[in-house]
Formats: C-alpha cells, sequence, structure tokens
C-alpha cells in the first residue's frame, strides 16, 4: 500500500445503521465501500447479514459482499489481504475507500496487520481443557478476570476456546493477552486513516435491533437458513454466527418457534455490546458520532481536512 493511501473506516455495533450513513458518505465523497462483515462476505447469508441490497449497490460500488461461496474459509490475514487488493483497486481509478463492517479483527488486521501470538502449547492446551472441565466456566473465567481484565472483558464466560487461549498465551509470555493487543495496536499503522465508530443512545439501539429482528424474521430468514442447511449440512461454519445459530437450533427442535426472535434479539444485543467495547479500546476509531452526524458539515469538514493532507 503507497505511503499516499488515505483510508477512512466506520465501524460500530450491530443494527446501528452503518451501511446507510456509509452510503450517503460515500455519494457526497465518490466513495466505494470495501465491507467489513465476516457474514456479508459469504454468497447465501442474506437476510441475516442485513446485505446492502441491489438498490444500495447501485448507488455505491460494495467490494467483499457476496465474495465467497459459504464453505470457503477465511480468516483475518485472508480478509487483509482481499481488502488491500479492493482498496489499491478503488484507489488507482481515483476513487475513495470506504472499510465498514463490525469485525474489529479484520479491521485491526488490515490497518496493523496481524499479532503474533505464540503457538498453542499442546500440553499446557489440554491442561487448561482439564481444569475448565474440572472447576467449570466460571471459576476459569474468574481467574482470566484477575489475570487480564481486558481479555476477560471481551471474552464471554462460557466461551471455553477464547478463555482458554487467553490464559495459555498469559502462561507462555507472562502478558496478559489484553495488554499485548494494546501493544500491537499502538504500533504503525499501514496507511492513514480517519476512523469513526457510530453509535446510538442504547434506548434507541435497542428498539432499533427489536425492529430489524423482527423485519428479517418477517422476510423469510428462517427459509433463508432451511435452504442453507438442505444445501451445505450443519457444519457450515457461518450458521454459527448471531441469528442464524438461534434459528438452527429452532429448526431442529430446540428452541420453540414463540421464543426465537427473543433469543435473536438477546444475541444480537450481547454481541452489539461486545463490538462496541472492541472499538472504543481501538485507537483507530477515535471519531465516535451518531449515523446521522456522519455527512453532517463538521464531519465532512474533518474528512474533507484528512484527506488533504
Amino acid at each position: 500500500m503507497a505511503d499516499a493511501a488515505r483510508v477512512i473506516l466506520v465501524a460500530g455495533p450491530m443494527g446501528v445503521g452503518k451501511s446507510a450513513a456509509a452510503i450517503a458518505l460515500c455519494e457526497r465523497l465518490g466513495g466505494e465501500i470495501v465491507s467489513a462483515d465476516s457474514i456479508q462476505i459469504y454468497r447465501g447469508l442474506d437476510l441475516g447479514s442485513s446485505k446492502p441490497s441491489a438498490a444500495e449497490r447501485v448507488r455505491v460500488p460494495y467490494h467483499l459482499v457476496d465474495a465467497l461461496d459459504p464453505t470457503e474459509p477465511i480468516d483475518a490475514m485472508r480478509y487483509a489481504a482481499l481488502a488491500d487488493a479492493a482498496i489499491a483497486d478503488i484507489l488507482d481509478r481515483g476513487r475513495q475507500p470506504v472499510v465498514v463492517g463490525g469485525t474489529g479483527l479484520w479491521m485491526r488486521a488490515l490497518v496493523r496487520g496481524l499479532l503474533a501470538l505464540p503457538p498453542v502449547d499442546p500440553e499446557l492446551r489440554a491442561d487448561l481443557e482439564r481444569e475448565w472441565d474440572a472447576q467449570g466456566a466460571e471459576a476459569m473465567h474468574a481467574r482470566l478476570r484477575e489475570l487480564d481484565p481486558a481479555a476477560a472483558a471481551r471474552i464471554h464466560a462460557h466461551d471455553k476456546l477464547r478463555v482458554v487461549r487467553a490464559l495459555e498465551v498469559h502462561a507462555q509470555t507472562g502478558m496478559p493477552l489484553g495488554e499485548l493487543r494494546r501493544s500491537h495496536a499502538q504500533g504503525t499503522p499501514r496507511f492513514a486513516t480517519f476512523g469513526v465508530l457510530l453509535d446510538l443512545e442504547q434506548a434507541h439501539w435497542r428498539t432499533r435491533i427489536a425492529e430489524r429482528t423482527h423485519a428479517m424474521l418477517v422476510s423469510g430468514w428462517v427459509d433463508e437458513v432451511r435452504a442453507l442447511l438442505a444445501k451445505h449440512g450443519e457444519d457450515l461454519r457461518p450458521l454459527r454466527s448471531v441469528g442464524y445459530r438461534q434459528i438452527c437450533e429452532h429448526l431442529r427442535g430446540e428452541l420453540p418457534a414463540d421464543d426465537l426472535e427473543g433469543a435473536i434479539d438477546k444475541a444480537t444485543r450481547i454481541y452489539g455490546r461486545r463490538q462496541r467495547t472492541w472499538f472504543r479500546s481501538d485507537p483507530d476509531f477515535p471519531h465516535r458520532i451518531t449515523p446521522a452526524n456522519l455527512t453532517r458539515d463538521a464531519t465532512l469538514s474533518a474528512i474533507q481536512h484528512f484527506l488533504e493532507q
């Protein structure tokens, strides 16, 4: 990436209104959107990812939406390579790249590169997993909270894989995973960015999430998941994501229809809070505004100044 490359980043929790605000911004700046959404990148996962409509994609070009078959693997490193290529293409055509999404690790990998962590120690991992089985999730998460409060705040108490990995990294390096990530985030970025974190007042955001969940279900989200299961089976990794996971549970008879909407709404709010925590701790997102303010004069003036430097 050339030293002169300047990229706008627009992030925020699920359902906050990132796409609509970013489209309006791109129309003002001559921009194109590079998606940083770990579900929108897959073909066939449309309703549950709030994928931009055909009309929206006519208004503003989108990159890395419908880019992969849902069986294809993708991680932060591969995403960064794909996004690099898209950004270079946009810049070569004299347009402005605007990276938009809620997958924080992908944005971090794009801007800062990936954090180099020690490889898994099989013996240490097995010991920690035995302790998890013997002591339980709450006790292991409490240990992580004592050793690494920053990582514990981001990791759910019952997320065995991530809790164990954070404890493993601490044992290997003597440093909290959260501190390692903070140090990595303070390193030199790969290109200049103007990072905006979009957010809403909590009551307003919760209302939007509820309305969004209802609209997606009414539009046929359950049928979308049923078709994906018929084509790919239950081992399809994207089906573990928020909303898709709950619908799979419903279709297996584990979650009653009357409880489905509430379960998705709750899972979305929990995940959205984690996204908010991630981006608030990320130094690449110093500008925090409501979606409506993204195209207001003050913000546009600041972005224009950034682009002209």
